[in-house]
Order: structure tokens, then sequence, then C-alpha cells
């Protein structure tokens, strides 16, 4: 058993709702809340979604640093982590992380690396023809990865499909990523990303052998960078994944954005079930500076 500390992180909200989940933070004082519990609990990474995203870029900084600040008067070490903002270009889309770098309240940045239809199921349980089609291209992630060396961010890159971390293998052997990057495996659980009907999911499924195919391919290529896993659409600790992930020296992603099922527990409760199973099963918990060590964050 591998004894790292592991880190948690929390996903705050995504496009989960009230009616998913009756406990999901959106606004700002709700979203500080729970954060602030979320810390308490465990959580190293806080990630979240402002209510309203399609605003300009110094308009949504203004708002994910009003929510980060007292995050980070409860602990300066946490790393908080926000999303995709509104544009055309993706330079639009990350004005608001390099105004938040430039704050000092952002130590991670981010890309998801690749492309992918995000579906749904429509009435009859058949894929819904208006479903999402998700799009980021190579000079999509050149934008992102440029940002993040210029402003020294660690970078997080969510993996939702295998391609999605041959893009990062790439730009990994030729050294163009960051100290403190790390990728975080997204197994697609029975509702798929917005967690709608059963029949509709993405990616590899939440299990022992998903989970070696990813770890294979990192081993293949001889790259040590830090892994996570996550189940979105599903439930994480009712999964394999969860304890595999403990043993095999990786770390854990829960939250309202990913968390699906028959039960509706608080963020908070989320992250308290991990760090209970984690300590169960001999990994301590990292602080959120441990996780910044853990990660190879550079010094601030």
């Amino acid at each position: 058993m591998d004894a790292t500390p592991v880190i948690i992180e929390v996903a705050l909200n995504g496009t989960t709702t009230p009616e998913r989940n009756p406990h999901v933070p959106i606004s700002r004082d709700e979203l500080i809340a729970e954060g602030l519990a979320c810390i308490e609990a465990g959580a190293s990474i806080v990630h979240c979604h402002i209510a309203n995203m399609r605003v300009p870029a110094a308009e949504a900084a203004d708002e994910y640093r009003a929510t980060f600040e007292p995050w980070l008067a409860a602990d300066p070490d946490v790393l908080a982590l926000p999303t995709l903002g509104w544009g055309a270009t993706m330079v639009e889309k990350l004005g608001h992380v390099a105004l938040l770098a430039e704050a000092g309240v952002l130590r991670l940045g981010f890309i998801d690396p690749g492309s992918m239809i995000l579906g749904k199921a429509g009435a009859d349980g058949l894929p819904d023809p208006d479903s999402f089609v998700y799009v980021n291209t190579f000079a999509d992630m050149e934008v992102a990865i440029e940002q993040c060396n210029r402003h020294g961010l660690g970078m997080h890159f969510a993996i939702f499909e295998p391609g999605f971390l041959r893009n990062v293998l790439s730009y990994w052997r030729y050294d163009r990523l960051t100290p403190g990057s790390f990728v975080k495996f997204y197994f697609g659980g029975p509702g798929g990303y917005f967690a709608i009907g059963d029949s509709v999911s993405f990616g590899l499924p939440p299990t022992e052998k998903a989970l070696d195919a990813y770890l294979e391919m990192l081993e293949l290529a001889g790259c040590d960078l830090p892994w996570f896993s996550a189940v979105v659409g599903g439930d994480l600790v009712r999964t394999p994944i969860a304890g595999l992930t403990l043993e095999r020296g990786g770390h854990l992603r829960v939250g309202h954005e990913d968390h699906a099922g028959d039960r509706t527990p608080p963020n908070r409760e989320l992250v308290a079930e991990v760090a209970a199973l984690a300590a169960d099963m001999g990994r301590p918990v990292a602080t959120p500076a441990q996780a910044a060590e853990i990660l190879g964050l550079p010094a601030r």
C-alpha cells in the first residue's frame, strides 16, 4: 500500500441543479460556505463554477476572486480552481485565469485536452440529438499551455477519453508541461456527464480494467505525472475505483459536479467519506500545503 498522503479535490457544483441534488451550492455565499466546510473535511483542491459564466473575463475574475478569497483566508495553501469562461476563442475563455493568476489567488490552470460528445439520454433512452459536442483543438491546448507557462501555473488535465491522455503525453514528452501538472481520469458513470438517464455515458467505465488501461498508458510512456480518479455521473465510493486508486497511489475527486445516484449528500459529506476510506486504507489525507508539494507546484 502506498502511504503517500491522498489529495482530495471537490467539485462543488458544475451543471448540477437543485432538482438533482438539493444541497448543491450555486450563489457566491453558498459556494464560500460549502468550500470552507469541504476544506475542513479534507479537501485541498476546491473547484467551482460561478452562477453566471456568460460574462466578460474581468467580471468572471472578480466573482471567482470574491469566492476564493475566504477559502484562502482559511488556508492560504488551498488550491482554488475555476472553469472555462465565456468567449468565441480559447484566449477569451481563459482570460479570467490570467487575471486570477496576476491577482495571486490561483496556482492551477487547465485545459480539457481533446474533443468529444457530452451526451445525454432522450425521453426514449436513446442518445439525444441535441447533445453537446465539446471541442478543444490542439490550437486551444497551445493557448492554455502557453498561459500556464507564462504565469507559472500547474496544469489540470481532465481525461474524459483515452485519446485525451495521449494528447497530454505528446506535450509531456517534449517538456511543454509546467511544474505541478497532473492528469485526472474521468470514468463515465451510468448517467454520464449530465446524469440524465442511464444509457448514455462517455469514456471508460469505473472498473479495475479501465483504471489499469490508463495506468498502463502512463507506464508505457514512462510518465510519472500525479494522477487522480473521478466517477462522473455515478457514485465514486460505490465503485471499485475509490479503493483501487488509494491502493495504487492515486488521488481522488468527488463533489456535486460528478455525483449521481440514489442518494444526495452534501459535498462536505462526500469529502468526509473519501477521507475516512483513505484513513481505513492507511493513506493520510494531504493538507493543502502537502498537496502543493506532492504535485510539485512552484514555491510562492
